[in-house]
């Protein structure tokens, strides 16, 4: 979600979403926040939920913002690390031990980061020189430092590995190498570390079965890559890996079919991907019909996205599915409680049904309960659940289409992430 009810003085470059509030960047790097925010995570030094976009205090200058659940944490250009919001498990790596806090407190250390991933309760981070360093909860050992003890500042993920990609599950964490090896460590209940076993992990493990990924995507319970041939394998929870079974799977399993995709798109307890040439496919829990092949029938073993559309991206949320056509028009189908899908209604669609007003999106991005899309021309439009003003229309309004986020202009990227 996004937003203004008056005309603002800047463009965003870049949004954040967490599970009820959003944040961005203006073009010359000045954050602002919107939603709720009753942790702290609109880092406007109050507790006060804000309808419209506020400044991030402190007059930092970002270059990148990562958010999830009720914290959010920014890069410099100087790759310092700042978080706000939630801090009883310390989740913003500032050393201390207070409940949240309202305004960006420095990650210490002093390390220089080129990237960052929270998953709301423990954050990790990659440095200049592809090191591995996480912080916050640690009950399953997700920070990898060969302890299950919280850490409220930055610890080294053992191993001595570089990393050139990390990302964050609920309880675990995956790393990719340069040579593409993929690591994983913390809970393994359900296999989802990918070691062949089910024996929780302080520190990485390499995935078994030898495999090369182009990506990886940590969910909830599983985790998911692409291979350089563009093949999909899962791991972890059973029902929502694609590999005919609703067994566990403690190491990587080929999703069925023996596609080659391009692009995969994970949403909370189902998967969707699509081919080079667009044929978009989808597995997992289908209670609401957010595989959109016009049933609610889950499946597990990939199924066609009905409609003979060809997807050039695909974004799951967690019970509701969008993608983008490849002329830009935008579909939405699953769960539409809260007007989520933007056709209008709060009817359910198991089909992909168009986002209405028949805009031409570059870049969309499914939410918990909402969804936010960047148009041709830059403008953002958000929809769906609005109790704490996520969209940013000025409003606690659920809107069933989409409507502007005002002051919004010159955006390159959305995301309005909700709960893994």
């Amino acid at each position: 979600g996004t937003a203004a009810v008056t005309v603002l003085p800047f463009s965003f470059t870049t949004l954040a979403g967490g599970s009820n509030h959003t944040c961005g960047l203006s073009s010359n790097g000045d954050a602002f926040c919107w939603g709720r925010n009753f942790e702290g995570q609109l880092g406007s030094g109050t507790t006060s939920d804000r309808t419209t976009p506020g400044p991030v205090q402190g007059g930092h200058i970002f270059t990148a913002l990562t958010a999830w659940q009720e914290v959010t944490c920014g890069l410099t250009s100087g790759g310092a690390a700042y978080c706000w919001g939630y801090n009883q498990d310390g989740t913003l790596g500032n050393g201390a031990n207070q409940y949240s806090t309202t305004t960006p407190t420095a990650v210490l250390g002093g390390l220089v980061f080129k990237a960052l991933e929270t998953s709301g309760s423990h954050t990790c981070g990659l440095t200049t020189a592809g090191a591995a360093y996480c912080w916050g909860v640690n009950g399953n050992g997700e920070l990898g430092d060969g302890t299950t003890t919280f850490r409220s500042t930055p610890v080294a993920v053992q191993g001595g590995l570089v990393f050139t990609a990390i990302t964050t599950g609920n309880d675990h964490s995956c790393g990719l190498t340069s040579s593409r090896d993929p690591y994983c460590w913390g809970d393994n209940d359900s296999g989802q570390l990918g070691d062949g076993t089910t024996a929780g992990r302080l520190t990485p493990v390499l995935v078994a079965g030898g495999l090369a990924f182009t990506s990886l995507n940590a969910g909830g319970f599983l985790t998911c890559g692409l291979t350089t041939a563009g093949a999909a394998y899962c791991w972890g929870e059973g029902g929502n890996l694609g590999d005919g079974t609703t067994s566990n799977r403690s190491s990587p399993v080929a999703v069925h079919g023996g596609h080659a995709f391009s692009i995969l798109g994970g949403g909370n307890r189902h998967n969707c991907a699509a081919t080079s040439v667009g044929v978009g496919y989808c597995w997992g829990d289908n209670e609401l019909g957010p595989l959109g092949d016009g049933t609610t029938t889950n499946r597990e073993t990939p199924v066609p996205i009905q409609g003979s559309i060809a997807f050039s991206s695909l974004f799951g949320g967690t019970e509701h599915t969008c993608g983008l056509a490849s002329a830009g028009t935008a579909y939405c189908w699953g769960r539409n409680t809260n007007g989520q899908l933007g056709d209008g209604t709060t009817t359910h669609r198991s089909t992909p049904t168009p986002v209405f007003g028949g805009r031409k999106f570059r870049q969309i991005d499914a939410g918990y309960t909402h969804t936010c899309g960047v148009t041709a021309e830059r403008r953002v439009y958000c929809w769906g659940k609005n109790d704490s003003g996520q969209l940013g229309d000025g409003t606690a309004i659920d809107r069933h289409r989409p409507l502007p986020v005002d002051g919004a202009r010159q955006v390159r990227q959305v995301a309005a992430r909700g709960e893994k």
